[in-house]
């Protein structure tokens, strides 16, 4: 599967690229202090390094962007772990667990946990595109928009998991998050529950509204409390506890490579990758059965945080499926790659794996260098970064809500971001007082788009003949692991309770 003859001319051509590994450094810092600031995306932080590749040789360039990549994709970890705002929507399924072990004084094992499972998940990623990226990019080309519309179903589906209180609510808080993210003119030009606002027409700002119901819903709820951890806990990210928690991820070994496989396998399919890949792991995790004596899930559940963080660092490899051997970008950030290749007189296509081996394998290997320069990075880093967790609320809650709405304004460029930030605020302030999940409407908010564009193309190619889809057996197959997976916990409910009364 691996082309040796590529592969060879990749060693050489690292070996002459010695400046290139200089740029590692400098693009994990960049990644990391972009991906933990909420509403500074990866694609943001690439977008902006972009320019100043252009007097770079190619691998310096692709060395430093890829960095960058890296880093933000654990960076947005960070702010999910220390105060229950993702930085990346990357990083939704890392707050259900990770922001309770901090209010419980955790907050150096969780961040260490998740370095360590974001540093290995990375690694196992590269490892696997390395070997599986031929036959795997065969497999992407034929998925259409049937198969597209059964991946997004299947991400729409873990709502029902994602709360552990009501699985109805759950479903509902989806539903209404799908409902406003149909919000403005559909791709047939036709406009919906814009209420005459022209500035609606785009639809909803989607990270101004994910920022505003994770951060202000948290931020009010805590209130009464003079601190982010809870009272008497240890204030300090020491050395030790980042340690601890890395440490502690040996005990996860089935955990990290179930995750690395999926965030692989979910983060291949352009246009869904690491948004879902998370929350597919993490729905996974919570679905097997539990391990005696540890807590619950969204109660400070370390396999969580693990499963989280492996999934959507390994998403970066398999989103780089399409655009090695397709020349396709799976998403904003390997767009921003592709741009960087064309920049340098190298063209994207088919045919890129083929007249491009060498550098595609050797991005890969320097990828896998990445993965273990991203621990050493982070560890000292994290010791700055969570900080955080030594300041009063009083500085923390307006800090927070002005740097939100300063970036909100910066990513839509009008007032229209703050505005959408504070009804998101009044509305996840709302849904956690009451009881409704708040990620899983931000969940159907990301997922609503894809949703209604996949379904109106399958349509249009089927002609509306529903026997269209009995003629695609990958369809049959995605529909039927589908129903399948949401079979499973109902049978195994069933089972235990038969085994109870026995």
């Amino acid at each position: 599967m691996v082309d040796l003859n590529a592969l060879m001319g990749a060693m050489d051509l690292m070996a002459s690229s010695s400046n290139a590994w200089l740029l590692i450094i400098p693009g994990l810092l960049i990644g990391l202090i972009f991906g933990c600031i909420p509403g500074l995306q990866t694609s943001l932080a690439m977008a902006l390094v972009l320019p100043a590749t252009m007097t770079m040789d190619l691998m310096s360039a692709i060395f430093l962007l890829t960095a960058v990549f890296t880093g933000s994709m654990f960076g947005g970890g960070i702010s999910a772990i220390l105060m229950n705002i993702p930085g990346t929507s990357s990083a939704v399924a890392t707050a259900f667990d990770g922001y309770p072990m901090t209010r419980r004084g955790e907050h150096g094992e969780a961040l260490g946990l998740a370095l360590a499972a974001s540093a290995i998940g990375t690694m196992l990623g590269y490892l696997v595109l390395l070997i599986v990226i031929a036959p795997l990019a065969g497999f992407v080309l034929k998925l259409g928009p049937t198969e597209m519309f059964i991946v997004v179903l299947w991400g729409l589906t873990l709502i029902a998991g994602l709360d552990s209180g009501s699985v109805a609510r759950g479903i509902l808080a989806g539903a209404f998050g799908l409902l406003i993210g149909t919000v403005g003119m559909s791709s047939n030009g036709v406009i919906r529950g814009t209420l005459g606002v022209p500035e609606l027409l785009d639809g909803i700002a989607i990270v101004p509204a994910m920022i505003g119901m994770f951060a202000a819903s948290e931020l009010f709820s805590l209130k009464g409390n003079s601190y982010i951890v809870a009272e008497g806990s240890a204030r300090r990210v020491s050395i030790g506890s980042i340690a601890k928690g890395a440490l502690q991820v040996l005990r996860y070994p089935g955990v990290i490579l179930r995750g690395g496989l999926l965030g692989v396998l979910v983060g291949a399919v352009p246009g869904v990758g690491s948004s879902i890949s998370n929350l597919v792991s993490y729905k996974w995790e919570k679905g097997r059965k539990a391990v005696p004596g540890e807590r619950k899930f969204g109660e400070g559940n370390p396999r969580g945080l693990v499963a989280s963080e492996s999934a959507n660092s390994s998403s970066e490899g398999g989103s780089m499926v399409s655009l090695f051997a397709l020349g396709i970008p799976g998403g904003a950030g390997t767009a921003i790659l592709l741009a960087a290749f064309n920049m340098h007189n190298i063209t994207g296509g088919p045919r890129f794996l083929r007249d491009h081996g060498d550098i595609v394998y050797a991005v890969i290997a320097a990828n896998i260098v990445q993965a273990i320069a991203l621990f050493f990075v982070g560890f000292l880093a994290l010791q700055l970064l969570g900080a955080v967790v030594r300041l009063r609320m009083s500085w923390i809650r307006p800090s927070v809500l002005i740097l939100a709405a300063l970036g909100s304004y910066g990513i839509i460029g009008t007032m229209q971001g703050p505005l959408t930030l504070l009804a998101f605020a009044l509305l996840g302030w709302l849904m956690k007082r009451y009881g409704y999940s708040v990620p899983a409407m931000v969940i159907g908010l990301l997922l609503a788009r894809m949703a209604e564009g996949e379904l109106l193309r399958s349509y249009q190619i089927s002609g509306g003949n529903f026997s269209y889809v009995l003629d695609r057996p990958i369809t049959l197959v995605m529909a039927a692991l589908l129903l399948l997976s949401l079979m499973v916990p109902f049978l195994r409910k069933r089972l235990t309770a038969s085994k109870a009364a026995a």
